[in-house]
């Protein structure tokens, strides 16, 4: 049998990788062909965060026994028999980074491991970076190099901005108030960062 999978980014159009292999393959396989054709950093914790057709967690898979197995010891065909209808591939843990991984078809054949078939964009790198797809820009910014762009909207947009900033001009001084009574409670919390140990993000 050959499984499909579609790897997208949450809320981009602009990236897309489709992957083909066989059943047998298993999780830590495909993450290793992921790590490498899009260039994931080699040091990191990962983990599989399956879920079910409505969005429900079925299992969480890890380099080791998060309760479901490890990455290499479960295949793609295992986790399709249990329900497992996508997953959140965490390719850095600690810093919560992922990609969506879903399971678009199930057909007949002789697959092989893990390859792109279909791709579409940079790598999500590049996204992190400040890279924004075509698809993903304002109606009002989209056009060709041929084309001019629809100055009409850009300005009635400016107009509504200054509208706005007009209207809150009066509360200015009461939101910079508030604003310095959040920073003398924040000051006792040492730099204002949130200190964890790592362990928290296995459950994910």
């Amino acid at each position: 049998m050959i499984y499909s999978y579609r790897v997208t980014l949450a809320g981009i159009k602009g990236f897309y990788r489709i992957y083909e292999m066989s059943g047998s393959t298993t999780l830590y396989d495909f993450h290793k062909q992921m790590r490498s054709d899009m260039e994931f950093a080699q040091d990191q914790l990962i983990m599989f965060k399956a879920l079910d057709d409505v969005g429900g967690v079925v299992a969480r898979y890890g380099l080791f026994d998060l309760g479901n197995g490890t990455v290499d010891k479960v295949t793609v065909e295992q986790t399709a028999k249990a329900g497992v209808k996508s997953f959140i591939y965490f390719y850095d843990v600690l810093n919560k980074k992922s990609v969506i991984v879903t399971l678009e078809s199930i057909r007949e054949g002789n697959g092989g491991i893990p390859m792109i078939v279909d791709s579409k964009g940079p790598n999500p790198i590049e996204f992190e970076n400040g890279y924004v797809a075509f698809e993903d820009l304002p109606d009002s910014q989209r056009h060709l190099p041929s084309q001019k762009p629809d100055w009409d909207s850009l300005e009635d947009d400016d107009d509504k901005d200054e509208d706005e900033g007009a209207g809150s001009g009066d509360d200015s001084s009461d939101e910079d108030d508030d604003k310095d009574d959040d920073d003398e409670k924040d000051d006792g919390d040492e730099d204002g960062k949130e200190v964890y140990d790592g362990t928290e993000d296995l459950l994910l």
